[in-house]
Parts: structure tokens; C-alpha cells; sequence
């Protein structure tokens, strides 16, 4: 074994456990497994710890590493677990100069052991890409992280620490190499995409770093935007989504919720009437657009009314690919103080909600069925929509082909389909 990295919560861990891998790898590490970690619930941090004792076990002579979100949260009480060699900081893990320095062993004590700075005095970010982290099929580029909101929920901030963008210069650059490289799709990544640019000069908003994304590289075929907060869309990225047939048809939302005294009560900046006016917005100028969305069963107060509004939301704004959490109190945040519903009855709401979001998936693998699409294959043989739902082919593709095929039916999870022409 050289360098090992376990990823555990969002997409963007997943893009920086490879950035990390990378740094690690060429430092020359060996032995090492390196845990990045995720603080969103208090089963993600349960989640981890057990993660760790179970790889130590297994790998009785690596050091552990432990980085990412819990980590960064709570340094003191992973450095404290026997199996860890040492804690690394979110504003760490990525420099090459981190891996560089780490030594076959951390001091002895714990203070030793962590390597954690203050993630909110950190004001700028570094560009990241990954080639090929699913094969030539897309390339991941992270130009925002951290975030200025404060939702009553949320620990991430204390995580992530604020909004820092990398500068659209370094962007387009680094995007201009993937092309050229070969990469089939871009991917940009973020903790709060749509915070873009604040801190930059002039302030450019996330519809501009498109707009020169797609202007200085002419061959990039297909554009993807991971997830944001739709309530801070810009009108040029709105313009840009309805009409750039390169930008794909495809967003995350942050929603959260369906009622409107919930999300409140959460410090959302949105109302759900928000949420279905931009959904018809978008999919009025582009019918094939295809809307996910992040949601919290059984927040404190949340009456069965409330919770409805939630579960009618997933209609009304059509979604068709839901991440659904039970609400779990982080401490330090608010929401952590508000009156909270019994465990049995969250888990309830939050298994109802997946229900509706089982159902939404499957109208809307019904609806591509009998229909001919264009398609990215990835590895395994499955491949993209444009919308991003997932196909099986007949016939597996090489990764990063684009081909047009025909839908012939889905299994509730995924479309089927067989290739037509390249």
C-alpha cells in the first residue's frame, strides 16, 4: 500500500480526496491512509470514527491521517483516538507542502498530533483540478469553497470557514489545459457556487466565470454546474442555463425545505414559491431540464402540515433526484437549541420523503424511455444524459465516448439504453 484516501460525505470530498491523493503520492507517502471526513450530521461524525478504527484494524502498520470537515471542527477529539497519527486542517490538506512535511510520525502528545488552523482567517483559496477522476469522462474544477451564511442548521462554515474564490483567470486556464488534455465535460465545484466572486476584485458574479469559461474555451463540449443556492442566481448565469446548449440541463438545489416558516426558522433565504418559480423558469425555456435537490426531515418544530409542504415541493417543482437527511443537531449551531422531535418520528419523516423521492425518480425514468438521447459513457458501462440521469448500455463504451442511443427502459434506479451511432 502507498496512499490510501476514504472519502466520506460530499462530492467535493470526493474531488479533493483525489487532489489530496495526488500531493500525497507525488511527496512520496507511503503506508498512509488519509480520512477525509464529513461534519454535516452527528451520524457522519459517528460515521467516521468507526471508519478509522475499522482501516487501522485492518492495516495494523499505516498511519492514519485524519482531515476534511469533522476534523477540522473538532481536531482534539480525533487526535485523542489510539489508531489516528495525526489531524490535518480543510485549509492544509490540499498544498503540496503539507504532504511534503508530514513525517513518519506525529509528536506523541496530542496538541502534536494536530495540525489545524483557524479556518476563518483564511482569505484565499487555490485552484484544484483533477484529471480523470472518473476516467477522461469529466474533469472536476473547484473554484469557490467556504461560506458566508449562517443557517441555523449548518456547521459547515465552521468546516469550510467563509466564501473564497479562486480568481477567473486561474479558472478559465486551468479549464483551457482540460480541454486540451482531452476531458469530455467540466464540472464546477464549490461549497456555495453561487457566493462566487465576493471577494474578488470587481466582484464577478458565477454568470460571468461562465459566460468566460465558455468564451475562452471554444472546444469544451459540455459545461456542468454541481449544485447551488437558486435564490442567488444571477440573471446572466439564469440566461446563460435557459439558453447555452453546452451549459447542461442538469442543477442540484439547495432547498432544504418546503415551508416557508421552516425555512425561516432556518435561516433560508428563500421561499419555497422561489424555489417553483425558478424550477418553471428554466425548464419553460429548456424542457429537458432536470432538477435535484437537498432536503432536512423533521426540523425542530416541524408540524405534519410542514412536513407536507416539503413532500408536495418535490411535485410542484418536479424534482427528480433527492439527497434526503434526517435533521441531526450539530452542537454549537441554533437549531441545536430549538425544541427537538423525537429520533423515531424524524426517521419517519425522513424514510416518507425518500419514498416521494423514489416515486419522482421513477416518473422521471419513464418519461426518457422510448426517446432518443445523447450520452457521455463513464466506466462500468453506464454513461450520462445530458440531464445527468444514468444509463446502462447494452454494449459498455469506452469512457469519455459521447454517443447518441436510444432509451429502451429503466430498472427504478436507472435508464437502459443501446447505442445508436457515435
Amino acid at each position: 500500500m502507498s496512499v490510501e484516501v476514504v472519502t466520506l460525505g460530499c462530492r467535493l470530498n470526493a474531488f479533493e480526496s483525489e487532489a489530496m491523493k495526488r500531493e500525497a503520492e507525488a511527496a512520496g507517502q507511503d503506508d498512509l491512509i488519509i480520512v477525509n471526513t464529513c461534519a454535516v450530521t452527528g451520524e457522519a461524525v459517528a460515521q467516521a470514527r468507526q471508519t478509522i478504527r475499522r482501516l487501522k484494524r485492518a492495516n495494523t502498520s499505516a498511519r492514519v491521517v485524519v482531515t476534511g470537515c469533522a476534523a477540522q471542527v473538532d481536531p482534539t477529539a480525533f487526535a485523542a483516538m489510539p489508531e489516528v497519527t495525526g489531524v490535518i486542517g480543510n485549509d492544509l490538506k490540499l498544498k503540496s507542502e503539507t504532504w511534503r512535511a508530514l513525517p513518519l510520525g506525529f509528536g506523541l502528545e496530542t496538541s502534536e498530533r494536530v495540525r489545524v488552523n483557524d479556518i476563518m482567517s483564511v482569505r484565499e483559496t487555490a485552484g484544484h483540478l483533477v484529471e480523470g477522476m472518473e476516467g477522461r469522462t469529466r474533469a472536476f474544477v473547484q473554484v469557490q469553497n467556504g461560506c458566508d451564511h449562517r443557517c441555523t442548521f449548518c456547521i459547515i462554515p465552521f468546516g469550510r470557514g467563509n466564501s473564497r474564490s479562486v480568481p477567473m483567470g486561474e479558472v478559465t486556464a486551468q479549464i483551457a489545459r482540460l480541454v486540451e488534455a482531452g476531458s469530455a465535460e467540466i464540472v464546477l465545484t464549490g461549497v456555495d457556487l453561487t457566493s462566487y466572486g465576493a471577494d474578488l476584485p470587481g466582484a464577478p458574479r458565477l454568470g460571468q466565470l461562465v459566460e468566460a469559461i465558455l468564451k475562452h474555451a471554444p472546444a469544451l463540449r459540455r459545461l456542468r454546474i454541481s449544485s447551488i443556492d437558486s435564490i442567488e442566481a444571477d440573471p446572466l448565469l439564469i440566461d446563460l442555463l435557459k439558453g447555452e446548449t453546452r451549459l447542461m440541463p442538469h442543477l442540484h438545489l439547495s432547498l432544504q425545505h418546503g415551508d416557508n416558516l421552516i425555512l425561516k426558522r432556518m435561516k433560508r433565504r428563500h421561499a419555497r414559491e422561489d424555489a417553483i418559480r425558478f424550477c418553471a423558469g428554466l425548464r419553460t425555456a429548456r424542457p429537458d431540464f432536470t432538477f435535484g435537490a437537498d432536503f432536512i426531515a423533521g426540523f425542530p418544530t416541524e408540524t405534519e402540515a410542514q412536513f407536507g409542504n416539503t413532500l408536495r415541493l418535490v411535485e410542484e417543482c418536479g424534482l427528480a433526484f433527492l439527497h434526503v437527511f434526517p435533521f441531526s443537531p450539530r452542537p454549537g449551531t441554533p437549531a441545536a437549541k430549538m425544541p427537538q422531535l423525537p429520533r423515531p418520528l424524524v426517521k419517519e419523516r425522513a424514510a416518507r420523503l425518500r419514498e416521494a423521492g423514489a416515486a419522482a425518480l421513477v416518473r422521471h425514468l419513464a418519461g426518457h424511455v422510448g426517446k432518443a438521447a445523447r450520452v457521455l459513457a463513464e466506466r462500468g458501462g453506464l454513461a450520462r444524459l445530458d440531464d445527468f440521469t444514468p444509463v446502462r448500455l447494452v454494449a459498455p463504451l469506452e469512457a469519455g465516448t459521447l454517443a447518441n442511443a436510444r432509451i429502451t427502459g429503466h430498472d427504478g434506479a436507472v435508464l437502459l439504453g443501446e447505442v445508436t451511432d457515435r
